[in-house]
């Protein structure tokens, strides 16, 4: 069986001499990232056994087992780090792991197809869908709220909208 991975982090680079890491956490609580372990490159042919070893300014520093100096830590920048999604915990309802809502077709109020996914943004003035219009050929924005996102079904993977009145 292959199993579902997802994209919980990555390696920004090398933090200190004796084999540490910068790394970006991609989850909603970033030291969480260590409960994944052992994590994977993407391909699945890099094994990683993450312990948490301070926070950063932006991200945090980890120690990787068998990473024991600079120029190692340094050679695995860019490497992002995969987790198996069974271990992901359940959600409650309304609630939406990010990797399972892009990609997703979206349609509007009378079901039309509009165009899909393309990322989900957070500015701190709460979430935001990225939206690719198949009609303009480029993307907007819809507010990812119960007004403008009424209805997602993850099984016929499609989100209704509620498209404001520059796109009816």
């Amino acid at each position: 069986m292959n199993e579902v991975k997802t994209c919980v982090g990555a390696i920004a680079g090398s933090f200190g001499v004796n084999g540490e890491v910068r790394l970006k956490s991609f989850c909603s609580e970033p030291s969480d990232i260590s409960v994944y372990n052992p994590l994977t490159s993407e391909d699945g042919s890099k094994s990683f056994q993450l312990e948490i070893t301070g926070q950063l300014k932006i991200g945090l520093s980890a120690k990787i087992d068998g990473i024991v100096n600079k120029e190692q830590a340094e050679q695995l920048k860019g490497t992002r780090l995969y987790a198996e999604r069974h271990r992901f915990p359940t959600l409650n309802s309304g609630e939406y792991y990010h990797a399972d809502l892009i990609g997703l077709k979206t349609k509007d109020m009378k079901s039309n197809e509009i165009g899909r996914v393309e990322a989900l943004h957070d500015y701190g003035a709460g979430p935001i869908l990225e939206i690719y219009i198949d009609q303009i050929g480029s993307t907007v924005l819809i507010p990812f709220t119960e007004k403008s996102v009424p209805n997602i079904d993850l099984k016929e993977k499609c989100i209704i909208i509620d498209p404001p009145e520059t796109l009816k």
